[in-house]
């Protein structure tokens, strides 16, 4: 175990995070990234199953074998092949905070942080507390990872809410949208741009592009130069071309798959307006803060979108873009129609919208926070 004399006198700079995830963050993910690339700590990623760094799992094989075997003959409360791994990562890289990604990360790490005396920092994103199957399945883990956390960060006020509601004290909760590199972004001029319609986002349900393709639809048939161009990829993407030639729009709505982030910067600097109309799925999924919508808005892009989990956190209604109930279709093809008649509130919107992801979401800011709750965790524990 560390000795807590030693971490009270290390520099910013020396702290040294472990952030955990159960999978290696790709490259869409520019939030957990950013944890791990920018925050000014010594950060190392434990990540994937079994846990590793770097390419290296943190245990042989012979001793996960071994773990294995302990595990079937010992009686409760010998320490688990799971436990084991992070206490010996966090061991060697003499950790002094730990940060997990997302709610059931934080689950399998407890136990290790118990152990060594580590405060947890649990950051939730999004469907680690909205689907139902995942809320059921951690309705206990949960409530027991809750009173060992340090803190327990938020990305949205629904978010927050939410997890007051499962059981989390109030005062552990942290709320943390993500932060947009705004330098990265800009260049729209919505006002002067031809009404093209931009979306970018997996092709999933949460996002409901269906539904944003038949808005689109309706405001094709009100105004026939309208373009809607669509960036992402998923498995509702077929289904989303074929839905196009059935609504007769498939000269007008063009299908970009997954571009890289300059492709999508420059996309952005065309377009007229963002859309993207998040809703509830099915299982419960619910989105964290989108962070198209964060790019859009630095950009200088007026949204349309919907009163969704945190996208009701970043646009302010008719000041930095339009929203409209979830499954309202009728009520986006008229926001949408707005925009393409009124270039001159469009620039407007996108203006507005470019100016408070500047003050509110920025990732010096997010970031700033972070930190803040990083050290904030580590003076409780020396304490």
């Amino acid at each position: 175990m560390n000795n807590l004399s030693d971490k009270s006198v290390r520099s910013q700079t020396e702290t040294v995070v472990c952030v955990v995830t159960t999978y290696l963050p790709t490259v869409s993910e520019t939030f957990i990234r950013g944890h791990i690339e920018r925050l000014p700590t010594k950060t190392i990623l434990v990540h994937s199953w079994p846990p590793s760094i770097g390419d290296e799992p943190v245990l042989s094989l012979p001793t996960r074998v071994a773990y294995k075997i302990r595990k079937r003959i010992a009686r409760n409360g010998t320490m688990n092949e799971t436990t084991a791994a992070y206490v010996k990562a966090f061991q060697r890289w003499r950790a002094d905070v730990v940060l997990a990604e997302y709610g059931t990360t934080g689950v399998l790490v407890m136990e290790a942080c118990r152990r060594l005396n580590l405060p947890l920092i649990v950051h939730f994103h999004g469907y680690d507390v909205s689907v139902r199957e995942v809320l059921a399945e951690h309705a206990m883990s949960y409530r027991k990872m809750f009173n060992q956390a340090m803190a327990i960060i938020a990305v949205s006020r629904a978010m927050e809410r939410k997890l007051i509601t499962l059981g989390a004290p109030p005062e552990k909760v942290h709320y943390n949208p993500y932060g947009i590199n705004c330098r990265e972004f800009g260049g729209a001029n919505p006002e002067n741009a031809p009404p093209v319609f931009l979306a970018v986002g997996r092709f999933v349900e949460k996002k409901a592009p269906q539904i944003t393709l038949k808005a689109f639809a309706d405001t094709h048939r009100v105004l026939r130069t309208a373009r809607l161009r669509m960036v992402g990829d998923g498995p509702l993407l077929d289904e989303c071309r074929e839905l196009a030639k059935r609504l007769q729009i498939e000269n007008a709505a063009v299908f970009l798959g997954a571009q890289a982030h300059e492709v999508v910067r420059e996309e952005m600097r065309g377009a007229r307006c963002f859309v993207q109309h998040s809703m509830e799925a099915s299982n419960g999924d619910c989105e964290g803060t989108p962070l198209g919508i964060l790019e859009a808005g630095a950009s200088g892009l007026p949204v349309v979108s919907t009163r969704h989990a945190g996208i009701a956190d970043v646009v302010i209604e008719n000041e930095t873009g339009l929203l409209v109930d979830e499954r309202d279709v009728k009520g986006m093809a008229e926001n949408m129609v707005r925009l393409t008649r009124d270039p001159e509130f469009a620039g407007r919107l996108g203006r507005a919208v470019r100016q408070r992801i500047a003050n509110c979401f920025s990732e010096k800011r997010s970031f700033g926070r972070l930190l803040e709750i990083i050290n904030s965790s580590q003076r409780m524990v020396l304490s």
